[in-house]
């Protein structure tokens, strides 16, 4: 899956430079908090440990951070105008990722406890509310009408992303097949709400608050909003097939929750014999076992499920591709943004 920069720095430090100028922002704005919801804030970002100490090597990756920094480079503007929006997205993330694992039941986070693990349900959705609510605050607080339109997109943004929050658990009561199964097209719309929304309001917001005109932000939208299908697609290929050593999560972790994701979605779509049995094994009476997970992984890769959803990545990479090649953006921001692009579907966890 690999798309030609036009800039060749690589991108590990492009997300290090942009990380390295937003983060003392979000620490500032995260002091703003409670101190029991700072604290847990400061755990849930890699900062600390649950005692309190310093804990090196915790943090993402900073995406969204970095695409808040470059839209608004790419609009002519500075890093440090996009840095107010990049920490609005992360802190949006964060409660989102707070409250993901809650209603997941996901016990795990960057091979770290999760917060509801670590703090307690309670003390979790309390924090994940006040980083909700901290999001808006930082942007409300911008003077003037860049303010106003990047409270009005981040305010689009969260609806989107509860939207898409709201598909995936009502995926999980439907079907595998029938009437009512869910189908790929409407994964494509849960991902672009869930994962996408953000990515492409995070390139968005940096170049709204830059001064932008309306058509360069929306065009740094659309672009995120493909990055973030393809970001979500291999997510669900490293569901089934990451290692654990590096994803954090159990081998086979997605099917072990029988979660509707795009490989199985696609296998099941498919017209090759292997559908019909991967479809019979995931309609049995009670959960699948080891070797019913393991026989499963096969299933949905001999059915072409592995290999339609690499396509489907692609697709959506060439698509985020062609949303900046529509617009007049500065090159060589444009050349971050075009290695940023590949890396952060090419991985492994």
């Amino acid at each position: 899956m690999t798309l030609s920069p036009t800039r060749q720095a690589p991108a590990p430090q492009i997300l290090d430079r942009c990380r390295d100028l937003v983060r003392p922002a979000l620490v500032e704005s995260v002091r703003r908090l409670h101190p029991w919801h700072a604290e847990t804030a400061a755990f849930s970002l890699g900062w600390s440990g649950v005692d309190g100490e310093p804990l090196p090597g915790s943090e993402g990756k900073g995406v969204r951070q970095a695409l808040a920094v470059l839209g608004a480079e790419a609009a002519g503007g500075s890093g440090l105008d996009g840095v107010t929006g990049a920490v609005a997205v992360e802190l949006v993330h964060t409660f989102s990722l707070i409250h993901d694992d809650i209603m997941d039941g996901d016990e795990t986070r960057r091979r770290r406890p999760a917060v509801w693990k670590a703090y307690g349900t309670g003390p979790a959705v309390l924090a994940g509310d006040a980083l909700f609510a901290l999001s808006v605050r930082t942007l409300a607080d911008v003077p003037g009408p860049t303010g106003t339109a990047a409270v009005r997109r981040l305010s689009g943004t969260l609806g989107d992303l509860v939207h898409g929050q709201a598909q995936d658990l009502l995926f999980e009561s439907r079907p595998w097949t029938g009437p009512e199964a869910v189908l790929p097209h409407e994964y494509r719309a849960m991902a672009t709400h869930k994962t996408g929304s953000l990515l492409g309001c995070a390139a968005a917001l940096g170049a709204v608050l830059a001064g932008a005109p309306a058509p360069t932000a929306d065009a740094l939208d659309r672009a995120g909003r493909h990055l973030g299908v393809a970001f979500q697609a291999v997510d669900d290929l490293l569901g089934i097939w990451g290692d654990p050593q590096i994803t954090g999560k159990p081998v086979h972790s997605d099917l072990r929750r029988l979660k509707k994701t795009l490989p199985v979605l696609a296998a099941l779509a498919s017209e090759h014999p292997a559908a019909r049995r991967l479809e019979k094994l995931l309609t049995g009476a009670g959960p699948l076992d080891e070797a019913g997970l393991g026989r499963a992984a096969e299933l949905v890769d001999e059915a072409g499920g592995r290999r339609a959803t690499v396509t489907e990545a692609r697709e959506h990479l060439r698509a985020a591709r062609a949303c900046l090649d529509g617009v007049e953006l500065r090159e060589e921001a444009r050349g971050d943004l075009l290695t940023l692009i590949p890396f952060l579907v090419d991985r492994t966890g």
